[in-house]
């Protein structure tokens, strides 16, 4: 995937909102700091002193567009950093910049990190020869779930469900109040239209199964031991060995 043109994903005024309330959180009220720098034109340097991955630059440049500072990018999104480099160049009267600066860098080193991480599980899977998907989960930070599903996919990886909405996940604690994977999967197929899948949580190989005889697009495995051998599922094809922790598919394994 062109990791430049994921830019398009994200909505400009979503990315203002964004950048107006992270703003908003660190500076509220009287900035006291800004009568000790001043407001001259400045210039700020933005350097990678680690490894890995780049990935923020939209949520970068909306901070420092609400501050009226322009941003100059030196790499492009997606970049492997190799330390030391400069990535980007800030303008803008000095006040504003050191306003805008913590918030820009906590929320670039947030995202970049997700992407290196995300870009390290798919290589290590492309090197065992694994041909799924390596995806994400709903387990975000709040308020900040559009950056981290963002760093997920300039690493490479698939973003999974970005919320509640974007499918049917039917955990354990589901499975527990309706009385049964198979009750479960029916309630959950009667719920939905034809648009939405149905995933399962299950902590067994007899479990899984069930789920996914039942009528279940996916099957999550829930803290399975590293290595588990699957049976033919009959109209549903050879599932294979995988390891945990892996979400697979009834119809194909996806990490």
């Amino acid at each position: 995937m062109d990791t430049e043109g994921l830019s398009l994903l994200l909505p400009p005024t979503t990315l203002a909102a964004l950048a107006d309330s992270w703003l908003r959180e660190d500076c509220p009220g009287l900035n006291f700091a800004a009568l000790v720098t001043g407001a001259a034109p400045s210039q700020a340097a933005l350097w990678a002193k680690s490894p890995g991955v780049l990935a923020g630059r939209p949520f970068f440049d909306a901070i420092f567009a609400q501050l009226n500072c322009q941003v100059t990018w030196l790499l492009p999104e997606g970049s492997q950093l190799v330390p030391v480099v400069q990535v980007a160049e800030v303008r803008g009267p000095a006040h504003r910049l050191l306003l805008g600066e913590r918030v820009a860098l906590n929320m670039l080193a947030r995202c970049s990190g997700i992407a290196s991480a995300a870009a390290t599980a798919v290589k290590i899977a492309r090197g065992t020869g694994w041909t799924g998907h390596v995806a994400g989960t709903r387990k975000t930070t709040p308020g900040f779930r559009l950056v981290e599903k963002y760093g997920l996919l300039v690493g490479g990886a698939a973003s999974h469900r970005y919320d509640l909405g974007g499918m049917v996940m039917v955990k354990d604690n589901h499975v527990v109040a309706a009385g049964g994977v198979e009750k479960a999967v029916r309630s959950a197929r009667q719920a939905v239209d034809f648009a939405l899948k149905v995933e399962v949580e299950c902590s067994s190989l007899q479990e899984a199964v069930r789920a996914a005889e039942a009528g279940a697009d996916l099957v999550l495995l829930d803290n399975f031991k590293p290595e588990v051998r699957w049976p033919l599922i009959p109209g549903r094809g050879l599932l294979g060995a995988l390891t945990s922790p892996f979400l697979v598919s009834c119809r194909s394994c996806i990490l």
